[in-house]
């Protein structure tokens, strides 16, 4: 795969400079450090306004860090009010390719250098009046529970909520939290700490309370230990909040686990408790990202409640948007070629044979072929590729492998999703079949001995991948996978291409992306805009730590959408 090239970062100034400097501007003591810095004659006159706005704690971002790409840079960016600033002359009349969504302020460096205070009175301003017609729009209040990122926050203060405090105990995700939605200096927020020491909240009239529940103890792909497990003990701090502080409504995001047969008791309990405190609780429902307009498959479960007296007689969840996107509208890549494809129609034997595979999801149509390629030894179709064809081996070899995997799962061999199969049952499926030719399969690393029982895949569990990799993503595909706090083994194509015949489709696929290294992760900017956060969003600097932050995130387009009509319906319309 390709290396990626990490750029250093840009410090201005001198030793001491770069100790002092944070992307964020919101650590730096002023007054100790501006003794520190008073030696240097001459700052730059960028170094000089970042100074300043850290002294007047404003809280900015560098362009690097926020999810629109910017054609022409600006320095400083301050995610909550949409402003660029451009800190030298040459960006007077600079543009943010095209979008008159930005607020542009220009600053020469001889006007930095005379008057910094006035340069920064000038963005304070700005600041201001942004607030002001913020403000200006507001309908509803709102508290925000498990609040991370914001993803909630993102949709609601989009529909004119005004948030009146919230809840996070992660620090990270509260620093990036305030960078992009709290301005204390103008608008004084109340950060609310840890749920399981709050009761009553210090506000009158709380509109809506929301909040994405954490959910690993109900997910599928954990142990789903549900309320044995003290995350899902947390559903219990919900409810205590939301019986003393009788918001007019609430809205609760989790995992598609939650309503899965093995956990049915848990959530009719939970839906039961939030009726007993006054609510009237409608059905959960299952929302996917991709319904709407994100290119991601993502199922959560979304509970709804109304406090008695209220009438939500308009109330139901919102339908599927007819707008669909492709991963390509994403990726801060550019194509040499269309990602545009037509599907041609196949009949179903010339794509999966004698049957069609059950483990087909609603993303993959029966007659066309797959956006993806899975990287996989135990299951079999057009676009699987296993370790044999990416290792070097004959056709013989090609062979052997496949007759084990045909076999591996009968009955006579174990009860398992797959099992190891004895040589001699092999000999019988493949009457020449030489020992030696199973040791040099071991020897590539596709096959292992297992004590008496006989040989297996090396790679035998199915999303466990090859080699790091578990699926590769076209970008013409109108989903990705899943985003998590773990991250997946998912990759995308950083080329397209084009076929219309089945039995080619996987060699040019291997040709053309597999074996030239045009594929990779998605970024920490890429997983911003998979979940729907705005473009101006700042994710947080660190590559690893923004990625779990938006796989721990709820998609804001969800949100939007199902906030309009709950907004909407406890106003009684």
């Amino acid at each position: 795969m390709p290396k990626t090239i990490k750029k250093k970062k840009k410090y201005y100034g001198t030793r001491q400079c770069k100790q002092q400097i944070f992307p964020w501007g919101v650590n730096l003591k002023p007054d100790a450090e501006k003794k520190q810095l008073s030696p240097y004659e001459s700052p730059m006159p960028i170094l000089l306004l970042e100074l300043e706005l850290v002294k007047n704690a404003v809280k900015y971002s560098k362009p690097d860090f926020i999810l629109y790409n910017f054609s022409e840079k600006p320095d400083f960016v301050i995610p909550k009010y949409r402003i660029a600033i451009f800190c030298n002359a040459g960006a007077v009349g600079a543009k943010t390719n095209g979008n008159n969504e930005w607020n542009l302020l220009h600053f020469h460096d001889d006007e930095i250098k005379n008057d910094i205070v006035g340069c920064v009175n000038k963005i304070k301003a700005t600041i201001r009046d942004a607030h002001f017609l913020v403000k200006k729009n507001r309908r509803f209040t709102f508290v925000d529970l498990f609040a991370g990122i914001g993803g909630f926050r993102a949709a609601l203060d989009n529909l004119g909520g005004k948030c009146l405090g919230f809840s996070e105990i992660d620090n990270e995700a509260t620093e990036n939290y305030k960078l992009n939605f709290v301005d204390n200096n103008i608008d004084p927020e109340r950060e609310l700490g840890d749920i399981t020491k709050l009761n009553k909240l210090p506000f009158q009239n709380i509109d809506l309370i929301v909040g994405g529940v954490p959910c690993q103890s109900w997910s599928v792909a954990g142990k789903m230990r549900g309320f044995d497990d003290p995350r899902g003990k947390l559903w219990g701090d919900a409810l205590r909040i939301v019986k003393q502080n009788q918001p007019k409504a609430f809205i609760f995001e989790n995992v598609k686990g939650l309503i899965d047969p093995r956990n049915s008791e848990n959530l009719n309990l939970i839906v039961r408790s939030f009726r007993g405190a006054g609510y009237k609780v409608g059905e959960p429902a299952l929302l996917n990202s991709y319904d709407f307009g994100l290119p991601q498959n993502r199922d959560r479960v979304f509970i709804v409640g109304f406090r008695e007296g209220i009438n939500p007689k308009s109330f139901s969840y919102p339908r599927p948007m007819k707008k669909k996107s492709m991963l390509a509208e994403i990726l801060d890549v550019t194509f040499p070629v269309s990602t545009e494809t037509e599907k041609k129609k196949f009949d179903l034997t010339d794509l999966h044979g004698d049957k069609v595979p059950k483990s087909r999801n609603r993303f993959q149509k029966e007659d066309e072929l797959n956006d993806f390629f899975i990287f996989c030894d135990t299951r079999n179709g057009h676009t699987t590729i296993h370790s044999w064809d990416i290792v070097q081996t004959s056709k013989r070899e090609k062979t052997i492998c496949m007759t084990i995997l045909r076999n591996r799962r009968k009955k006579i061999f174990g009860t398992q999703d797959g099992n190891p199969i004895p040589f001699a049952s092999l000999k019988k499926l493949l009457p020449d079949l030489m020992l030696s030719e199973i040791e040099k399969l071991i020897d590539k690393g596709i096959l292992r001995h297992i004590s008496s029982n006989g040989y297996a895949f090396v790679n035998s569990k199915n999303s466990a991948g090859i080699n790091g990799i578990y699926r590769i993503y076209l970008p013409h595909s109108n989903i990705f996978s899943t985003l998590t706090a773990t991250g997946t083994k998912d990759m995308v194509a950083l080329g397209a291409i084009q076929c219309n015949d089945p039995k080619k489709y996987k060699e040019i696929f291997l040709n053309e992306i597999f074996s030239k290294d045009l594929f990779r992760s998605i970024t920490s900017r890429e997983a911003g805009k998979l979940q729907g956060f705005p473009y101006w969003f700042a994710v947080h600097q660190k590559e690893a730590t923004a990625k779990k932050q938006f796989g721990n995130a709820v998609s804001v387009p969800v949100v939007q959408a199902l906030g309009e009509i709950v907004v909407v319906a406890m106003n009684g319309v």
